[in-house]
């Protein structure tokens, strides 16, 4: 009696432990990856299903949205300046078969290929067109990564270029000609000024010249604008212009007999 309780409890004993050999759960960001006697049969997930003991063997892979920095990458641009480029990459597994089949570990592949692509990309660009442009950049180094990892079932989403440093020299050089350009453009300012400036004078100038009165109203205005204290002398010159209106045919000639 007490060894067959014995062979019941052994055997039950077994089977809840191939049962729980078996019952495998997949949250719904993962998918399993089947294998049986390691011949690819599947995928399955999210949920709970169950798997045959010793004979499949299941592999979890995340379908998540992953964020890996690239390290900084030391290059020399397509006009020989070296800068040291860091940058983000954003990439997911749309195809969880290719990414456990066809690549030993997608993340660190594709660490790799961003690190190679983004030394590649800088060196065919100019530094200008990575400071001002880079947009572009992020754009050409996100379709180079993702012809590279579609094999993998890998899908890359952005990329986008963190921080350029440049070296002291340059930012030193890149300053003086900021500060140039600033000078230019101030002094072109100045000029255009100057030349709107004579411009309206000329046209002020014209308009007396048709009409002399206006040049006695403007000398009265500036009378009275240089005559606020009280206590200055002010000696104001008197044109001839002002008697003509007095006398507009002149003072008359003495004839002698």
């Amino acid at each position: 009696m007490i060894e067959s309780f014995a062979f019941l409890f052994t055997l039950l004993i077994i089977l809840i432990s191939l049962i729980s050999a078996s019952i495998r759960i997949v949250q719904e960001y993962e998918r399993g990856v089947i294998f049986r006697l390691g011949r690819y049969v599947g995928i399955r997930g999210p949920g709970i299903f169950f798997l045959i003991p010793i004979i499949e063997r299941m592999q979890k892979v995340d379908l998540r949205v992953i964020t890996m920095e690239v390290p900084t990458q030391e290059a020399i641009t397509r006009d020989n300046v070296t800068v040291k480029v860091n940058a983000v990459v954003y990439f997911r597994v749309i195809d969880p078969a290719n990414a456990v089949i066809k690549v030993l570990d997608h993340i660190r592949a594709t660490s790799q290929l961003a690190q190679t692509t983004l030394r590649s990309v800088l060196g065919q660009s100019d530094l200008d067109e990575l400071l001002s442009h880079r947009e572009e950049i992020n754009k050409r180094l996100r379709e180079i990564i993702d012809e590279g990892t579609e094999p993998w079932g890998v899908k890359v989403n952005l990329v986008e270029i963190r921080d350029v440093e440049l070296p002291q020299s340059m930012q030193r050089a890149m300053a003086a000609q900021a500060e140039a350009e600033r000078e230019r453009r101030a002094k072109i300012i100045n000029a255009d000024g100057e030349y709107q400036a004579a411009a309206k004078l000329a046209e002020a100038a014209r308009i007396i010249a048709s009409q002399p009165v206006s040049l006695q109203l403007r000398y009265l205005q500036t009378l009275r604008e240089i005559a606020n204290d009280r206590s200055n002398i002010v000696v104001f010159p008197m044109s001839l212009d002002i008697f003509q209106q007095f006398f507009p045919q002149g003072p008359k000639e003495n004839k002698i007999e």
